[in-house]
């Protein structure tokens, strides 16, 4: 076992963890096979999220037309705004005169104008006006920073890192979206917890006893796995095994129009830094339904989430099934979300408590995770990861609540509901 470890890196490694057994690996290797290498094995809660990569910060419905959004990514405040022709920007959220959040801001035509004193900004960040400033005076600062802008799928997805980097940076691929022969359900929810969390949840299907209630006695049975430097890719078939189902979960499986009470294959990849699912029915080739979802860190500790996620459900043959089933499967889909979401923030506050992480990690497939989402993560700085944030980290204040422009206050999750059915 020494030698394999050894070849962890080797061109070996997609073999050697085709058949994922825990039995193969001696218990003082199941926590942390890294650390038989030189050097301290870095806490991954301590990873920051590549910022070289398209993120969702929003989705399209809540950027309004002639209106600012704030959001952020990793603590770093951006403000978006669509003009007059529809074109979504994204600024740096501060004027360069007095630091004022420029997600407070008016809307003019295709450029921002500051609350305060005026100052007016082009979707590249650069000053257009100073409405006040006499002839002669010494030139104005250059502007804030612009971030590239793509809008996709009901997203709005900015480049936070190098802007040289984003042309060429892969741009998530989901054809299925704009096929009539399917139907998305948006989500977009705050989790108060590392990204790694929700990574580690989704791909560690082990963890079906948190959702008895709703999907019964599931058994589900590691098919195997591979990995690479950046993508972790799973394979389960999950066999029924008794017990009450929440009606909703039948429907998206096809068991309730149609389909038959049969074993599912789930195939769960993590592609940094996105991580996609995929159901397909025992004896057929296509999937009923796959989901796509990526986690934006909010705060510059990156211990609150914005979870985004694209769940696409192929259409039944039989007419307006799918759009009577819709309300119970997002009954459904929610329900599981708050049972994983309840759990992974419970990780994150004993993280906080504890100030390390101690998990003791028995599943060889999380261990290759992590190390995944190590090797391609930047460290965050020390005081950024003091340990000394309280356990009940609360939510940005622009994600706790969202002003409309009528002057009342909705919670961030009743905002992200309204546009969750969107298809």
């Amino acid at each position: 076992m020494t030698e394999a470890r050894a070849d962890r890196a080797g061109a070996d490694q997609q073999d050697r963890h085709a058949t994922a057994d825990p039995a193969e690996y001696p218990p003082h290797l199941l926590d942390g096979r890294l650390r038989a290498l030189p050097g301290p094995v870095p806490d991954l809660r301590r990873i920051g999220i590549s910022p070289d990569h398209w993120y969702p910060v929003a989705t399209s419905r809540s950027v309004r037309r002639n209106r600012t959004f704030a959001t952020s990514f990793a603590g770093e405040r951006i403000a978006l705004y669509r003009g007059r022709s529809g074109t979504a920007h994204a600024l740096e959220d501060r004027c360069a005169h007095r630091q004022v959040p420029l997600s407070m801001g008016v809307v003019e035509g295709e450029i921002l104008r500051c609350c305060y004193h005026a100052w007016a900004y082009r979707g590249d960040g650069r000053i257009s006006q100073i409405p006040y400033l006499p002839k002669g005076c010494e030139r104005p600062p250059r502007g804030v920073r612009s971030y590239p802008v793509r809008e996709a799928y009901g997203l709005v997805f900015v480049f936070p890192g190098d802007p040289a980097l984003a042309a060429e940076a892969p741009f998530p691929s989901l054809p299925e979206y704009h096929s009539a022969t399917h139907r998305t359900m948006t989500f977009s929810r705050t989790v108060r917890c590392h990204y790694s969390f929700m990574h580690e949840n989704l791909l560690d299907m082990n963890h079906q006893f948190l959702h008895r209630s709703v999907l019964g006695r599931i058994r589900p049975e590691l098919l195997g796995y591979e990995t690479g430097p950046r993508h972790v890719e799973a394979r389960y078939l999950f066999v029924p095994a008794g017990g009450r189902k929440d009606r909703g979960a039948g429907l998206l499986s096809r068991e309730g129009i149609g389909g038959q009470d049969t074993p599912d294959v789930i195939t769960i990849r993590t592609e940094y830094p996105y991580q996609t699912l995929r159901d397909v029915p025992e004896g057929t080739d296509l999937p009923v339904f796959s989901l796509w979802a990526a986690y934006v860190p909010e705060d510059a500790e990156q211990r609150v989430n914005h979870a985004y996620g694209l769940l696409t459900i192929a259409k039944p043959s039989v007419p307006g099934a799918l759009h009577l089933a819709w309300p119970l499967i997002r009954r459904f889909t929610e329900r599981v979300f708050t049972q994983d979401r309840t759990a992974v923030e419970a990780e994150q506050r004993a993280w906080d408590e504890q100030g390390e992480d101690r998990n003791h990690e028995v599943f060889p497939l999380i261990l290759d995770l992590r190390d995944v989402l190590r090797s391609n993560g930047v460290p965050l700085r020390p005081d950024q990861t003091s340990g000394c944030a309280p356990c009940g980290l609360a939510a940005p204040a622009h994600r706790a609540g969202v002003t409309d422009h009528a002057g009342s206050a909705q919670s961030a999750d009743a905002v992200a509901e309204g546009a969750a059915g969107s298809e």
